[in-house]
């Protein structure tokens, strides 16, 4: 559609023409809900995500955006779900598991299985491990995850994390070499690690670095069966007050630089935050090729 700009959301440009298309869709169907109506929306604009499902969490913020801007009315909410973001922070149930001290050698330690247990009957357990035992606590995932637990003869020894990457990161950006153009398009082929835990009666020498290597060959694999499209490419925060990365490094990350100690948000262009280590790991070797000159 044509016309001149008239709103930037998120990446989109907004034309008049765009506009004009959705309050005309409001005015000739008043009695649709929110939802129904961004999912038109989307529709009529071919917008979806990588995963070919509809953006429809996106276009409802851009409606609301265009209604607090005073650029159209939308129609009366029928119904406000509840926002696990918005709402106090609950914690996870606390699940009871063995914690016998395991000490052994890696060797000793036998067969390891993965599995990825987001929307299994395990996630309960992968919450309460990480609410209990990971120094940052549970904190509800945003976008694209996946939740690992490791289990060595039935029992859990570790817990994985992986979400949708943040969108500007200096550091990363410039290792990968890809323009703002192709980091917006391609953001969805890389996975941010947010959280990566050994249970601490877990006692196993070179077993973080073993995990991490495991885990970054099943990935992609694993990322493609839920979100319908590939991983090239993983990233972590390390906090440079706790922790140096010594069992990144052992399992091939490599480290890109470090992060300016600000919020996302920040107004004041200071530091108000710890610097954190960025690692990351090519999931393919022609990784820069995909993000650089894939269309996504």
């Amino acid at each position: 559609m044509g016309g001149s700009v008239v709103v930037r959301y998120r990446g989109k440009q907004i034309t008049e023409l765009q506009l004009e298309f959705i309050r005309r869709l409001i005015a000739e169907h008043p009695s649709l809900s929110r939802r129904r109506l961004s999912a038109m929306v989307c529709e009529a604009w071919d917008w979806r995500q990588a995963n070919g499902q509809l953006s429809g969490m996106i276009c409802r913020g851009l409606l609301l955006a265009l209604e607090r801007g005073g650029f159209l009315q939308l129609p009366p909410k029928k119904c406000s779900p509840p926002n696990p973001l918005g709402a106090e922070r609950r914690r996870p149930p606390s699940v009871e598991v063995d914690r016998s001290p395991l000490q052994c050698s890696l060797k000793e330690l036998g067969l390891l299985e993965f599995r990825q247990v987001r929307r299994s009957r395990w996630e309960s357990l992968w919450g309460s491990l990480i609410e209990q035992y990971h120094y940052l606590g549970y904190c509800h995932p945003v976008g694209e995850n996946l939740k690992h637990l490791v289990f060595s003869q039935e029992r859990p020894i570790a817990c994985f994390a992986f979400s949708s990457a943040p969108r500007h990161l200096g550091p990363r950006d410039r290792y990968i070499g890809w323009s703002q153009q192709t980091r917006k398009r391609n953001i969805h082929l890389l996975a941010y690690n947010t959280r990566f835990l050994i249970l601490p009666w877990v006692q196993v020498p070179h077993l973080a670095s073993h995990l991490l290597a495991r885990m970054a060959r099943r990935i992609s694999a694993d990322w493609e069966s839920l979100y319908r499209h590939p991983i090239y490419f993983l990233e972590t925060f390390i906090d440079t007050e706790r922790y140096r990365g010594t069992c990144y490094r052992a399992a091939g990350w490599v480290y890109l630089g470090l992060t300016t100690g600000r919020g996302k948000d920040d107004q004041t262009g200071r530091a108000n935050r710890s610097l954190k280590a960025v690692w990351g790991y090519a999931v393919h070797p022609e990784f820069r090729r995909y993000l650089c000159e894939a269309s996504g």
